[in-house]
């Protein structure tokens, strides 16, 4: 949890729940495990479990209490998705986000077959963005999942890109944010790889956001793309109440 986030298309994280188990290709250098496993040695008390999954129930209002609209990062040291959070605790947090209506609540998720079954039980408020991590083709099945949920932002998190994807139709989604991977065994990226995916948003009026080159000194690296930094985002929504309320 931190109020000032150094990710960079977000302003803050919340942390609900901690933990994960890796399932796809983009998992294997994880920074969340990283950080949980120096956490945890550290003997800082919510990572007392280190990356084994975790709920802190008693983070959920915390947004509540933040006055100043933000971005907000959901669970950037787990997947809110993970078949061992409970629906219900699921459900909890979607209302605590409706509620916070100064906050824009961006989720990202890898596992987008569970996203699909819980879409329908929950309220999909204007302040809550969607998206799904894809690191090569092979998954991009998650975007086919993505498209089909009733958020007002849908978005990919293109990283760490691992492989050229190709060309895509991003109908259905609104922002692209692509980076390579970053830490002491991090996979090369392409710059052809990156460009592909930023011509074809420019083509298809999707906003397009490099968020790094990576590697294992990622600040060395930047995140310049052909002298210019890419910090395209959608516009903040304004709230909407939902059909029928007064």
């Amino acid at each position: 949890m931190a109020d000032n986030s150094a990710i960079e298309w977000t302003d803050a994280t919340w942390n609900p729940v901690t933990g994960c188990t890796k399932i796809s290709l983009g998992c294997q250098n994880c920074y969340a495990e990283r950080m949980a496993r120096r956490l945890q040695a550290m003997g800082t008390h919510r990572y007392r479990n280190g990356f084994n999954l975790t709920l802190h129930e008693d983070l959920l209002e915390v947004p509540l209490s933040w006055k100043r609209g933000r971005r907000i990062f959901v669970n950037s040291m787990s997947d809110l998705f993970h078949p061992k959070v409970p629906t219900d605790f699921i459900i909890k947090m979607f209302a605590v986000m409706e509620r916070a209506k100064q906050h824009t609540f961006q989720i990202l998720t890898k596992r987008a077959e569970r996203l699909r079954g819980i879409a329908p039980l929950v309220k999909w408020a204007p302040n809550i963005w969607m998206g799904v991590t894809i690191e090569s083709p092979e998954y991009w099945h998650r975007a086919v999942i993505l498209k089909k949920v009733p958020a007002a932002v849908r978005f990919l998190s293109v990283e760490p890109l691992l492989a050229p994807l190709g060309k895509r139709s991003f109908s259905g989604i609104s922002w692209v944010i692509v980076g390579g991977e970053s830490g002491p065994r991090s996979r090369p990226i392409q710059a052809e790889w990156v460009r592909s995916i930023r011509n074809q948003c420019n083509e298809q009026n999707v906003d397009f956001f490099f968020k790094q080159w990576g590697g294992v000194n990622k600040k060395a690296a930047g995140r310049i793309l052909d002298r210019r930094a890419w910090n395209e985002m959608p516009a903040r929504l304004e709230y909407l109440s939902p059909i029928g309320a007064s």
